[in-house]
């Protein structure tokens, strides 16, 4: 096993130090072909299926991992071997602490025994003593919910049944390591919100995490790091919003090939692009976004919008938003004539072009002043954009009211440029609205509250 593992800004070993495995299948077009290499050991008559390719992974105390891949891609088998229920072809996987899995739910259990029977069995072929399955025996049979099941034989239970006995045992033997395969959602609305809470507790208590699901909103909501296994091979590991950016590729049918030659071409063209920029005399803002070829564009033409962007505090680009933080969307207006005390404008629209929020300089009470012929004037909104998690489009305005309150348009570009919205927990419809729940316990007095 490997051995002086060195890694970076921390000093305790790694919970899970994999080192050049794989894991072969011998694949038999016949049952026949199988009997035959059995008694003839000297004849091959398979082919090998390469589930897991030369894969090296150090996975350190405290990490929450969101492992994507399609299927078939070899997520499973790797979560198997670290819990030891597929032995690698070859390699080596090191495992420091105790691992609950989520992965075949009730392996351990015999179903002719009771619910309860079981619940002592699953202990003790998770390592723990008759003592310590004791101390946890009235949780698990709390967290499982089955009522007078429980002391009836497992084989009567119905699916459901099982699958809520089963994770209340694998769930409750504070674990060091919990390796979750899609199993958070057995069970009624009910069970399941037990499931997610447990789950939040494990992130709490600084447990380490393994956790492999195709629902990519779980693995930002959840997740520090992400991990993309493709067909048996690990072809990335880093930043979670880069891994379901590049996920999202291989999920449209995208091959790695595919991918990894549109990334080197966005690189060549970034490296483009900041050539040009360094030949012009200022940098062009909307170049650092993704824009919309059917925006709408429209207006007199007495004034342009000719750039605009999203930036943080800090006057970085922002390709995406925290729906927590504060931004400043910036638009420049370039007059053709003068004008004064125009309006200036910007607006944040849904996929199906609802209008779902906005700004200007009128209903702010703002004075804009007067611009001559040439002049260019930057516009910043700073705010915060309470959205759910979703891709939007964004809208800019410059226009003015006459003495007669008639509206006169210079230039409206309307869906100019998408904006993505991420959030840390989800929301309830189109709004987060930052609701702070307080509870307080009535003393007593039932007026006193």
């Amino acid at each position: 096993m490997a051995k002086d593992i060195k890694i970076k800004n921390n000093k305790e070993k790694p919970v899970i130090c994999i080192t050049n495995l794989n894991k072969e299948y011998k694949m038999y077009n016949r049952k026949l072909d199988r009997l035959i290499e059995t008694v003839i050991p000297a004849v091959s008559r398979h082919s090998t299926f390469n589930a897991i390719q030369d894969l090296n992974l150090n996975i350190n105390k405290g990490e929450v991992v969101g492992i994507l891949g399609k299927n078939g891609a070899g997520k499973s088998t790797l979560l198997k071997m670290i819990t030891g229920v597929v032995t690698p072809t070859s390699g080596n996987i090191e495992v420091n602490g105790k691992i609950s899995s989520l992965l075949e739910l009730g392996t351990a259990f015999n179903p002719e025994l009771t619910g309860y029977e079981n619940i002592y069995q699953n202990g003790l072929v998770m390592g723990l003593t008759m003592e310590q399955v004791k101390q946890t025996e009235k949780e698990i049979i709390e967290f499982a919910d089955i009522g007078e099941h429980l002391y009836q034989p497992v084989k009567t239970y119905s699916s459901g049944m099982f699958a809520r006995l089963a994770f209340a045992c694998a769930i409750n033997v504070d674990p060091e390591v919990l390796i979750v395969d899609e199993v958070l959602s057995v069970g009624d609305m009910a069970f399941q919100l037990k499931c997610f809470k447990k789950f939040e507790e494990f992130k709490k208590k600084g447990k380490t995490i393994l956790f492999v699901t195709h629902n990519i909103v779980d693995v930002i909501k959840n997740c520090n790091r992400a991990i993309i296994i493709s067909s048996g091979r690990k072809i990335y590991d880093g930043d979670v919003k880069q891994g379901v950016d590049k996920y999202k590729k291989i999920i449209v049918g995208l091959d790695k090939k595919q991918i990894d030659e549109q990334e080197k071409e966005e690189k060549e063209l970034n490296v483009i692009k900041e050539e040009k920029r360094k030949e012009k005399k200022g940098e062009v803002w909307k170049e650092h976004f993704t824009l919309n070829s059917d925006e709408l564009v429209y207006g007199n033409g007495k004034a342009e919008i000719i750039d605009y962007g999203i930036f943080d505090v800090n006057n970085n680009f922002l390709t995406t938003i925290n729906n927590n933080d504060e931004v400043v969307i910036k638009m420049k207006v370039k007059f053709i004539e003068q004008i004064d005390e125009p309006i200036f404008a910007m607006s944040i629209k849904d996929f199906k072009g609802l209008e779902l929020c906005g700004a200007n300089t009128f209903a702010y009470k703002k004075i804009t002043g007067t611009y001559e012929k040439g002049d260019i004037v930057i516009v910043e909104f700073k705010q915060v954009l309470p959205l759910a998690p979703d891709k939007y489009t964004l809208s800019f305005g410059c226009t003015k009211l006459d003495h007669n309150g008639n509206l006169e348009v210079f230039q409206r570009k309307y869906d100019v440029m998408f904006v993505e919205v991420l959030a840390n927990r989800d929301c309830l419809g189109v709004f987060d609205i930052k609701t702070q729940i307080e509870l307080k316990k009535g003393i007593n007095n039932e007026n006193k509250l």
